[in-house]
């Protein structure tokens, strides 16, 4: 404790400033609060000439005490330490000053606003070290006054409003830091669900390519049973191919639990976009009206392909119900120069953006951009102009990983 309190002094005494409380939101904001400091730094030395009394070094004595107030709004203590030392030192300089007092109203004021300004940002020992020196020179020259009823009713309105500065300053440290808490779980969570995102695509896109590379094997394989009349140098080239594909099947399915995090692998195989009738239906038996339009003329797609098609309709389907419940909704599926388009709109009745499920806003959107980025196409998801939500893609058909 005794090891704070002194680390406390120190830094009241030649610490830095601590960094602020409320950061200026635009420079517009800072530049309002130099205009009004200064404002009220003239304001102040002019309030030190009101009573008229005729001795030319009061403006001098007020300066010293008032000018560094527009300093407090970027180095509060550095303004109160040179108010608080100009209010130790005024005195020694014969003035008469409002009500008998060794100061004006305006330098006592100047000195309580800077140190509102610098207490603020300061934790609650150096405050209180501040409330403490500052009471040094009030009562250093106030003590010989033979009335101080004013002095000891001015030490308790200070300290009252020391209290309210510590309160405050207290409140807005929590309120920054519950923020930056805030900030950084959310980016946190952001990342986390990307990360788990990208792992569901790399564990779909490895379980077709790992399909394809069974496919290979296995025709590597009975090729030479299947066509007769092979040389030996034919036979021996299948047999080496099948060889290989089988080894890199084995290297990924040891890849591919690395990817599941010891989750059971999925024995069904990846959707494709033949599938998506069936979802559709799925999605109209609970309640939502869709209507799907996909040509005939489309034919087969690549299998990674396949997959980001019936997944982004999945997730957007998904979050149409969720955020637009009763809103019309419908999927086209076209082809144009080697690629496949992807619509999916809902008319009016709520925000349908991608959600990401359980991940918060935004998630679900960064899934599918994720998806159509490792098929080189691209994507776009925002409000229709009549009210609702539309997700459009285009999938290279030559692009798939």
């Amino acid at each position: 404790m005794a090891r704070r309190a002194w680390h406390g002094l120190i830094q009241v005494l030649i610490g830095p400033d601590p960094p602020s409380v409320q950061r200026w939101r635009s420079p517009q904001q800072r530049r309002t609060a130099y205009a009004a400091l200064g404002v009220a730094t003239l304001a102040l030395c002019v309030v030190n000439l009101i009573p008229g009394v005729s001795e030319p070094g009061q403006l001098l004595l007020a300066l010293p005490v008032v000018a560094p107030l527009p300093l407090a709004a970027r180095y509060p203590m550095l303004a109160w330490r040179i108010g608080w030392l100009a209010l130790l030192l005024a005195p020694l300089v014969p003035a008469t000053w409002w009500g008998g007092w060794p100061w004006g109203r305006g330098q006592v004021l100047a000195l309580l606003g800077a140190f509102c300004l610098a207490g603020i940002r300061q934790q609650r020992p150096e405050l209180w070290w501040m409330w403490a020196l500052t009471l040094i020179p009030w009562w250093l020259w106030l003590a010989g006054m033979p009335d101080l009823t004013g002095p000891a009713s001015a030490t308790i309105v200070f300290t009252a409003a020391v209290i309210a500065v510590d309160s405050t300053g207290s409140r807005l440290r929590a309120q920054q830091a519950l923020a930056a808490q805030t900030e950084r779980a959310e980016a946190e969570r952001a990342q986390r669900a990307v990360l788990e995102e990208r792992t569901r695509i790399a564990r779909e896109l490895h379980d077709v390519v790992a399909h394809h590379m069974s496919l290979i094997a296995v025709r590597a394989e009975t090729a030479p049973y299947r066509l007769t009349g092979l040389p030996e140098p034919a036979r021996a080239e299948f047999g080496s191919l099948s060889e290989v594909a089988r080894e890199a099947l084995v290297e990924m399915r040891r890849l591919l639990g690395v990817l599941r995090h010891d989750q059971p692998a999925a024995l069904a195989p990846q959707p494709q976009l033949a599938d998506l009738p069936a979802l559709v239906d799925t999605v109209r038996r609970a309640g939502v009206s869709v209507e799907l339009s996909v040509p005939l003329a489309l034919g087969p797609v690549p299998s990674g392909v396949g997959v980001c098609a019936y997944r982004i309709v999945q997730e957007s389907l998904s979050n149409a119900s969720q955020h637009a419940p009763g809103a019309a909704v419908s999927v086209s599926v076209g082809h144009d120069s080697g690629a496949v388009l992807l619509r999916v709109a809902n008319g009016p009745g709520g925000s349908a953006g991608p959600s990401g499920n359980d991940h918060g806003p935004g998630h679900g959107l960064t899934g599918m951009r994720e998806r159509v980025a490792l098929l080189g196409g691209s994507l776009s998801a925002g409000p229709a102009p009549d009210g609702g939500f539309v997700v459009s893609a285009v999938l290279p058909l030559g692009g798939t990983a």
